[in-house]
């Protein structure tokens, strides 16, 4: 049984609500909410939602959660909290939160942690440089580099770039940069999902992967020749392929994941297949961090209507890969 850390993110949006929804199930694990128990008590009556808030004793064995169930690792509010109203105030809450969680799953506390939704601008508002989470969790963590790859049922998609202006985005791909995103990549798909040879699908940078370099050389000076230097019996990597031929059942019937060049080249297929119920996952921390593929939601805040799909999904990878992580471990 594993225990899962989970923070619920901004406190005025959708966060909170959405894992007191998911512990109105019986649960397989033990889910830890790292947050304040006012606010999710608050919110609860508010849904009129049952819950029975029990204190976490990491020194007890795991139990997991019954129906109407959660444990609790305590971080107090600086600011009461209105659904739906942002408040600066609470922005060191929100990095505290994740604190708790980040220190508890480095010390082998908890064997993964989920985070809600955060909202970014509330947090800079505060006077707190914060870019998202998954800088924030490399700085933590102290590592050279992460990749973010979201998954549903369907299809995973791992990016060689994330949240970098258009402009910018063919500098930025180097041989060096790629070549660490693939093997993180790669070790990560073996190492977290169990795939002994990982086959993953390679997007070009350019239209029609730059047609033979009259759209663009990238492919034919990086991409193509740093494919070639990776070992065939670790990984299978088929590329630079056209990316709007890619994304067809003609290759992913028959691949892992999906290496695209930018942040808009590969998630718009992605979450056109599976928003709502997909996770974005952080590879390359020596922790295991899945989280929602959405945002606060502040208008759907104390509302009851919002979704719980994604974070379903994303306590589902946590689990998957924490299985996979530890069953590696032992072998």
């Amino acid at each position: 049984m594993n225990i899962i850390a989970i923070t619920p993110g901004e406190p005025a949006g959708i966060g909170p609500e959405l894992l007191l929804q998911l512990c109105q199930q019986r649960q397989a694990h033990q889910l830890v909410a790292i947050g304040d128990p006012k606010l999710l008590q608050q919110r609860a009556q508010q849904l009129q939602l049952p819950i029975d808030l029990i204190p976490f004793d990491p020194s007890a064995p795991a139990s997991a959660n019954r129906a109407g169930q959660l444990y609790c690792q305590a971080e107090p509010l600086a600011a009461p909290v209105t659904a739906g109203q942002l408040n600066s105030r609470n922005a060191h809450y929100v990095l505290a939160c994740l604190d708790q969680a980040i220190d508890g799953c480095l010390a082998g506390q908890f064997d993964a942690m989920v985070t809600g939704p955060v909202h970014k601008g509330v947090i800079n508002d505060a006077g707190i440089s914060f870019s998202g989470h998954t800088e924030y969790l490399q700085q933590r963590c102290k590592v050279d580099k992460v990749v973010m790859m979201l998954a549903c049922r369907e299809l995973r998609v791992a990016l060689a770039t994330t949240h970098l202006p258009l402009k910018e985005v063919a500098a930025a791909i180097s041989p060096n940069s790629l070549r660490r995103v693939l093997e993180i990549l790669i070790a990560d798909l073996k190492r977290d999902f169990g795939l002994q040879r990982p086959r993953i699908l390679v997007a070009g940078l350019n239209p029609h992967a730059g047609e033979g370099g009259h759209l663009g050389r990238e492919e034919l000076n990086i991409i193509e020749p740093l494919l070639k230097q990776f070992d065939r019996h670790q990984a299978e990597l088929i590329g630079p392929l056209p990316a709007d031929t890619l994304f067809t059942p003609k290759y992913l019937d028959h691949c892992d994941a999906v290496l695209a060049m930018y942040h808009d080249q590969g998630l718009p297929v992605l979450k056109y297949l599976g928003f709502g119920r997909a996770a974005n996952i952080t590879l390359g921390l020596p922790i295991i961090r899945s989280s929602v593929d959405h945002g606060t939601a502040l208008e759907l805040a104390g509302t009851g209507r919002a979704e719980l799909g994604s974070l379903n999904t994303a306590v589902e990878y946590a689990c998957l890969m924490a299985r996979a992580r530890q069953a590696n471990q032992t072998n």
